[in-house]
Parts: structure tokens; sequence; C-alpha cells
């Protein structure tokens, strides 16, 4: 495996934790986001960091017992050394979205953290 392809396995593999209901409701997941990071929902509205780590555990997905985001289509790419951009497609209690990530690693010890992320819904005659 080139690093290249460890690099992007690293940031799928937080993406992807950042999707589980357990994960995103403890405070372990503030781990992985960037301290810079920043959001666009699908209302256009941008989040913080610390709007983010705060409102998380109430957010939809954060729920064991509720709906549960379904990934599908994952691809990366290593734009530069330590920023490697994730596109996907999800599925959330029946609506789909659109979704890109940007994952940076500033140093080992902090490893790869979300950046930046945005979600895009796709209206339901989309294909």
């Amino acid at each position: 495996m080139t690093q290249e392809s460890a690099d992007v396995n690293e940031a799928i593999a937080g993406e992807l934790r950042l999707m589980e209901p357990a994960f995103r409701s403890s405070g372990e997941a503030a781990r992985l986001f960037d301290p810079e990071f920043v959001e666009v929902g699908a209302s256009g509205r941008r989040y913080t960091y610390e709007e983010t780590i705060t409102g998380l555990p109430g957010k939809p997905g954060s729920s064991t017992d509720g709906p549960r985001y379904e990934p599908s289509a994952i691809t990366g790419v290593l734009l530069a050394p330590g920023l490697v951009h994730l596109t996907f497609e999800t599925v959330f209690d029946g609506n789909r979205a659109r979704r890109t990530s940007l994952w940076r690693k500033r140093d080992e010890t902090t490893g790869w953290r979300m950046y930046y992320h945005q979600g895009t819904p796709v209206p339901p005659d989309q294909t």
C-alpha cells in the first residue's frame, strides 16, 4: 500500500467513525475535528468547530435508536501532503445527500482531522 493510499484510508476511516451514532454522541468525536473546522450545512448556514462540537450529540444521526447515515461511493484523493479530499453520498432517513470533506494532518501526534465539510441535498427525482 502506498503512503497516498494509507492517508486516504485513514481519512475514510475517520469519516465513517463520525457517522457512528455512539461515537457522535461521545466527547471523543471532538478529536477528529480540526480546531479550524468549518461546515456549510444544507441550509447554507456556516458552522464553526465550537458549534459543531457543542451541538453534535443532539444532531440527527447521534442517537443509537434513531436513523443512521448510510454512506456509499466514498472516494478520496491526496491533494497535497497532509490534505485529503473525500467525496461520497449518504442516505439518512430516506434523504440523499452528496458530501465532500477535507481532512488535514498537521503532525503525527494529532493525526487526521476533518477540516471542512459540506453536504448538498439531492432532490428525489435526481439519479
